[in-house]
């Protein structure tokens, strides 16, 4: 047999699922290599898929031809649109998952996907040339041989869960971990940084007392995240809330001493954004209760994963803790909550198009590179599966900017940032958050995704439509006047929506558009004006982003910068002025110096030959 590739994927999480279809989508010969098959595309903590920006990132990796958003509209138990009162910058889908349905969806969709290889080994180091990254040595003894590799490991590296006083070796509970891959990465010259991250406990269902918890529905029609799901045709169950109260807090207080995150028994640093039930204790000791989802986490299951209350306490405490609740005084737990700590690489180790600066043909993504969450990683994924094929045609890298997507936004923070916590993505990272509204995804990506392949003539056929008849429909309605007005201006007062003023106008009503285009056409008329100031402000940064810095500047010697600086553009080694000046630590004034300096002495070179030569 062959065992020669041109991309090989390393885990078979949401990011390396991602990875590993986009490749083989683009023609490349392409293995996917996990510990377990029968883990690929497991949801390791919330059974749920989406959220406010998490969305976005769904349907902006739908766009380019990823596969999230299809799997979760065939298996999903709940979708609600968040933020539907709110403005539309700020709305996202999210939907409740059945959880195996959600994974055996994933691995039949790998296991169908042409020029796509499936293996269960563990991988214990890579084959090197010099600094070409040239193959993987696995457990079993097997050598594969691969012109690009992508990470995408998760929290298997040296991964460690705690509960309580108990340490147990493994990056997910009931699976091994990679006891010797990150030793391979900290020997070829990678910085190696510990995070952690945790999960609640799960309960039988049939123990809880719904009775006068408040229920929450999903709505109805279930509003669908893939471009190309005509409709939801899925059974919605309920998700319930409670909340945490006094007794709770006491129990957990007492205990602290024996919670592995305040016993200096965990080193890894964990997410601020979702922290664990006795961190949200400490640090907001004066909120009396924090809300609780019960969330079902399939159809044909009674197991509930209990959103609010993650943690690493041991299980005597968990069970004290958990019958405190109201609902949950008899709950059975059928499974306790833990800590996970595991190895990471820093991304400001990676270029923009995530390969790596040290090793070549080397790319990571996902929580490997610091981040937390699925959509994060799927939206990694796939940027690194198209990247890494790219390199094999020997084509320029796929990089979006921040001002077309929340992937861009993603990507940009992790290489710029350097973050030392569990990174998550939030509709306030992103500047230009009007202009990547979870609507337009397709507007704005679907030409990347049939450029290299990755989507059916369907799909681009059908956003070709929907753009001709949102172009045509408001040409129609600008020149279409009702009492001195045309229908535009009438569009554009604050109390009218569109179906207001199809009411006024039958030949829009005989156009009989879909909701989706009706929508374009409401917000693009609605918020013209917000939105080409924003596009004026995307013009200026381009400005910046059009200036790259050399690659071997020696910011020390540049006496005009401040010390900090220089400290921060020497450790991150910024690709381009608008990336240098979104590092924290450079101000305005330092910016200044940059552009001085180098247009001074020598000429800054063009982004575009930066990625035509990206080593």
């Amino acid at each position: 047999m062959d065992e020669t590739y041109d991309v090989i994927v390393i885990g078979a999480g949401h990011a390396g699922v991602e990875a590993a279809t986009a490749a083989a989508r683009m023609g490349c010969r392409t293995m996917i290599c996990t510990i377990n098959l029968d883990t690929i595309g497991q949801m390791s903590c919330n059974p749920a898929i989406g959220g406010l920006a998490k969305g976005q990132l769904v349907r902006e990796v739908d766009a380019l031809g990823g596969i999230m958003g299809q799997v979760i509209d065939q298996s999903g138990i709940q979708y609600r649109m968040l933020n539907r009162s709110k403005g539309p910058a700020v709305r996202a889908p999210r939907a409740q998952a059945d959880k195996k349905l959600y994974q055996f969806t994933v691995k039949h969709i790998l296991e169908q996907q042409e020029g796509l290889m499936i293996r269960q080994d563990m991988v214990n180091a890579l084959e090197m040339n010099g600094h070409k990254v040239t193959g993987v040595l696995t457990q079993s003894g097997r050598v594969y041989k691969a012109k690009t590799i992508v990470v995408t490991t998760g929290t298997f590296l040296k991964g460690l869960m705690h509960m309580g006083e108990a340490k147990i070796g493994g990056g997910r509970m009931g699976d091994a971990r990679a006891e010797h891959f990150s030793d391979d990465l900290r020997q070829l010259g990678f910085d190696i940084l510990r995070l952690k991250t945790g999960t609640p406990p799960r309960l039988n269902g049939r123990t809880i007392d719904f009775a006068g918890l408040e229920i929450q529905h999903g709505e109805e029609p279930p509003p669908q995240f893939s471009f190309q799901t005509e409709r939801i045709e899925r059974p919605s169950l309920p998700c319930h809330i409670t909340y945490t109260n006094e007794k709770v807090h006491q129990i957990i207080n007492e205990n602290l001493h024996r919670s592995p995150m305040y016993s200096g028994q965990i080193e890894g640093i964990g997410p601020r954004y979702c922290p664990s039930i006795e961190d949200k204790v400490v640090r907001f000791a004066d909120k009396a209760a924090h809300q609780i989802f019960l969330e079902p986490e399939g159809e044909n299951t009674l197991e509930y994963y209990c959103n609010g209350i993650s943690t690493s306490l041991p299980q005597d405490v968990q069970s004290q803790i958990v019958h405190a609740i109201a609902g949950l005084e008899n709950a059975d737990i059928m499974r306790y909550g833990y800590a996970v700590e595991y190895d990471m690489v820093p991304a400001r180790q990676l270029y923009p198009w995530l390969e790596t600066r040290l090793v070549e043909n080397l790319f990571h993504a996902g929580q490997i590179n610091g981040t937390s969450g699925y959509e994060e990683a799927a939206a990694q994924g796939i940027m690194a599966g198209i990247n890494a094929a790219l390199r094999v045609r020997g084509e320029e890298p796929f990089i979006l900017g921040r001002e077309e997507a929340y992937i861009g936004v993603l990507l940009d923070d992790l290489v710029t940032e350097d973050p030392r916590e569990p990174y998550r993505m939030f509709t306030s990272r992103a500047e230009y958050r009007l202009l990547l509204r979870q609507d337009n995804a397709d507007r704005r990506l679907m030409k990347y995704g049939w450029k290299y392949g990755l989507l059916p003539e369907t799909a681009w056929k059908k956003l070709e439509q929907k753009e001709k008849q949102i172009a045509e429909t408001i040409a129609f309605m600008d020149k279409k006047f009702l009492d001195q007005r045309s229908l535009v201006q009438h569009l554009r007062r604050p109390e009218q929506e569109y179906d207001d003023i199809e009411a006024m106008s039958p030949e829009l009503k005989a156009l009989e558009l879909s909701e989706a285009v009706r929508e374009q056409i409401n917000i693009q008329v609605k918020y013209e004006g917000y939105i080409k100031r924003q596009e004026l402000q995307v013009i200026k940064m381009h400005e910046l982003e059009a200036e790259a810095l050399p690659a071997d500047v020696d910011y020390s010697a540049i006496n005009s910068l401040s010390n900090e600086a220089r400290g921060k553009l020497d450790h991150i080694r910024p690709l381009t002025v608008g990336q240098a000046s979104r590092i924290s630590g450079v101000t305005p004034a330092d910016i200044s110096v940059l552009m001085v300096y180098f247009k001074g002495g020598r000429a800054l070179p063009r982004m575009a030959e930066v990625n035509s030569n990206p080593l």
